[in-house]
């Protein structure tokens, strides 16, 4: 059971140890106070970006951020934003894209929408984080967006469907590419058990509007980028070619930016071979991504596995319709060589021996998360649920940590029921979050960084609560 009192900001810095600059994220996800926040190491606000959502929050440099300016009424849409916007230091929208569908929902104006959802990437940079190397553009360029589409696939399923649609869109606002998801249902090396579970029950959202079934909801995209392994010949790796993440199905996969074909994929079944037996059954991933050149482990990917439960197949005890059938109750993050699949590094650590204090090594975050390779070698780990983010060395020591103290906010769930019902979460969670180097934030100087003291958490206590050695000890005769 998790605490109920604990210390918010940041509660761990080492400075000599980090790779210091801003961190950006998103406060009360999803919520009218919805803001995009900028932080220090120390955990000060450098800028908040009042009604700027973030699904995620991006930085370009310059000072610009992406986002959006609000969400669709869930009782008609689920997880739908209205737009993608990028905006200025001082809070000016200089680049917007509403026009991927004009929707008309009850009670409302017919409005245009991009229903972006869960990631973007503009041009430049394949992940959206920094790299020596790469840059995204802030005044020009392509941008690569996750949207959502209502439509029917008989061989899917019966029930209606929300499928994901990745686009990409010009610098003037023109969609000039789009792949639909349910297109390569065939692709996807689903078992017969798994086809008949998901053409039932293909997870399955309610709203005002009608039941759809959200079945592969994709929660990450981004290029491939310049990466060795193309540079020696694979034609799969493509820079131009795109890694999704679908969270119900545990699949992760490749998508040829010329024919919309996969050409790589791993799942949905963990089982199939002893290599990936050894990696492990991941479940409801989230931000897989490609490490891109100039980071330390370039060409490897790096994914946040939530566990949880997801994937689709035999019923079981955990899952009696088979839907959510694989379970698992704990979250790391794993980075694996893509062609032998073997694991390069994981947190925690499959040795125990090497974390340091159990406390240091737990992970769980059932939803959201992600990590991000920095330059020194060291991770970022966003810890969703819970509002955690924490910079964590190859050698599994954690050098800096903070936690949101916005609480407030909502997320629908995949098996939820979007709607007035479903009330804000009395949580601090944090989508996703992104470091960024000093210099990207021209218009402040750079910030005193102050190292904080190691805290011995036996000792701690809050105001009003005795000290820890007090009161009579009483020894047991023997």
């Amino acid at each position: 059971m998790a605490s109920t009192v604990y210390p918010m900001g940041t509660t761990v810095y080492k400075p000599g140890k980090c790779w210091n600059g801003y961190t950006v994220f998103q406060s009360r996800m999803n919520s009218p106070d919805a803001a995009a926040v900028l932080i220090d190491m120390n955990g000060n606000t450098v800028n908040m970006w009042q009604g700027l959502n973030g699904f995620p929050n991006k930085m370009l440099s310059g000072g610009y951020i992406l986002g959006s300016t609000g969400m669709r009424d869930p009782k008609f849409g689920f997880q739908d934003m209205l737009d993608l916007v990028q905006v200025d230091w001082n809070g000016m929208i200089v680049w917007k894209f509403d026009k991927y569908e004009l929707i008309k929902d009850p009670e409302h104006e017919p409005t245009w929408m991009a229903r972006q959802h869960h990631d973007f990437q503009r041009e430049g940079n394949p992940v959206g984080y920094y790299t020596p190397e790469l840059d995204s553009y802030a005044d020009k360029g392509k941008t690569l967006i996750l949207s959502h589409k209502n439509l029917q696939n008989a061989i899917l399923s019966g029930k209606p469907l929300l499928d994901d649609t990745i686009i990409e869109v010009a610098w003037n606002g023109r969609v000039i590419w789009e792949w639909l998801c349910n297109e390569h249902f065939e692709e996807m090396g689903f078992s017969e058990e798994a086809k008949n579970t998901i053409y039932r029950n293909p997870n399955i959202m309610k709203s005002a509007a009608g039941e759809q079934g959200d079945w592969m909801h994709i929660n990450s995209i981004s290029w491939l980028g310049p990466n060795k392994w193309h540079d020696k010949g694979d034609q799969r790796f493509h820079p131009d070619n795109i890694i999704l993440s679908g969270r119900s199905t545990n699949i992760i996969a490749i998508i040829s930016r010329e024919t919309g074909k996969i050409v790589w994929q791993l799942g949905p079944d963990y089982f199939a071979s002893p290599v990936l037996k050894e990696l492990g059954q991941i479940i409801g991933q989230h931000h897989v991504h490609m490490i891109p050149k100039g980071l330390p482990g370039e060409g490897n990917l790096l994914l946040f596995d939530n566990g949880g439960s997801a994937g689709y197949g035999a019923p079981n005890p955990g899952a009696p319709a088979g839907v959510n059938n694989a379970l698992r109750d704990t979250s790391r993050v794993v980075e694996f060589d893509p062609i032998t699949l073997k694991i390069a590094w994981q947190y925690p650590s499959r040795d125990l021996s090497v974390m340091g204090p159990l406390i240091a090594g737990m992970l769980f975050s059932n939803f959201i998360s992600s990590a991000q390779r920095l330059p020194n070698g060291n991770t970022l780990i966003t810890e969703g649920a819970t509002g955690r983010i924490f910079e964590v060395t190859s050698e599994y020591e954690i050098v800096w940590e903070y936690i949101s103290p916005y609480i407030g906010g909502r997320v629908e769930l995949p098996g939820n029921t979007p709607g007035p019902a479903a009330p804000p979460r009395k949580s601090s969670m944090v989508y996703r979050a992104y470091r960024i180097p000093y210099d990207w934030i021209p218009q402040v100087d750079k910030p005193e960084e102050i190292a904080l003291p190691d805290i011995d958490i036996s000792e701690y206590r809050v105001p009003g609560s005795p000290p820890a050695k007090t009161g009579k000890i009483t020894p047991v005769q023997k």
